[in-house]
């Protein structure tokens, strides 16, 4: 007798990009997709962007699994950057029994650290903290591209970018960092990369991009240094709630070693006896594992 085909799908919907995992019965990984930002950060209702992303991303998933079109999935869980309970633009229309949209955070916990309680922090174009364990779950900063996300890649950009316009100001320019910038954004000068990121022509996701050349100039060294600290803070915060102090650090921040010793050091320091672990998984494994759990599979 043959089986019923039995599909789940995990996603990580993320501001600069979105990546699909698609798992089968036996627990095995078979196809992986990818596509462009899926965060609402100021989406209208006639914004297409969380729809598309998460759309597109599925579907070269399950093209790379040699899937047919028609597949129904017992379970898709998708973690979108920012998400707190409300789609405002075009809502996702997926091939799910059971479809279940949560912030990007618990999706990165669960990959991160295996189900298992702890702290896991993520910097990416945005940063948060999101911890389980003593009274529950937590979350620490996630306040945004406007009034937080200290040590991601979007704050380091502009904080770096603010340092180099006042340095201007006051006739004492950086000409090396400078330079570096007008050439990334293709800009002939600073006040040209503000005017195109207010126009919208300089995206949130292409100003963190300049992020990996910041972190390589050492005059940038102490914005770093400011980044990496309140990071740790905001683990410490969690810590004293209640989580226990295994801490997974995750996001494309800590592609850059330097940055990740950074943040483990100030950790080491802000919470003792703190033990910075590997993340097991990326982030849209760990929305995978928690599609499993909806669909009753483990």
């Amino acid at each position: 007798m043959t089986a019923t085909p039995f599909f789940v799908a995990g996603i990580d919907g993320g501001q600069s990009s979105t990546r699909a995992v698609i798992g089968d019965r036996a627990g095995r990984t078979i196809g992986v997709g990818r596509a462009g930002p899926a965060d609402e950060v100021g989406a209208g209702p006639d914004s297409t962007r969380l729809h598309d992303a998460l759309r597109d991303a599925l579907s070269d998933a399950r093209s790379n699994a040699g899937l047919p079109e028609s597949v129904r999935f017992a379970a898709i869980v998708a973690g979108i950057s920012g998400y707190e309970g409300r789609v405002y633009g075009k809502p996702p229309d997926l091939p799910a029994a059971r479809l279940v949209l949560v912030h990007d955070a618990p999706v990165a916990h669960a990959g991160a650290l295996g189900g298992e309680p702890g702290v896991v922090v993520i910097a990416g174009t945005g940063s948060v903290v999101f911890a389980t364990g003593g009274s529950g779950e937590r979350t620490t900063g996630g306040w945004g591209y406007l009034f937080g996300d200290e040590g991601s890649a979007f704050w380091l950009v502009r904080e770096a970018l603010a340092d180099l316009m006042r340095r201007a100001d006051e006739n004492v320019p950086a000409v090396r960092e400078t330079r570096a910038a007008c050439e990334f954004f293709s800009q002939p000068s600073l006040r040209s990369i503000a005017r195109a990121f207010y126009l919208g022509e300089i995206s949130r996701d292409r100003l963190a991009a300049f992020a990996p050349a910041i972190l390589a100039f050492s005059r940038f060294g102490e914005i770093a240094g400011r980044g990496a600290d309140r990071l740790a803070a905001l683990a410490a915060a969690a810590v004293r709630a209640g989580a226990p102090p295994a801490i997974a650090c995750i996001g494309g921040m800590f592609a850059d070693a330097a940055f990740g010793e950074r943040v483990a050091a100030a950790i080491g320091v802000a919470i003792p006896g703190a033990r910075v672990v590997p993340a097991r998984n990326d982030p849209a494994t760990g929305a995978l594992l928690l599609a499993y759990r909806e669909a009753g599979s483990v």
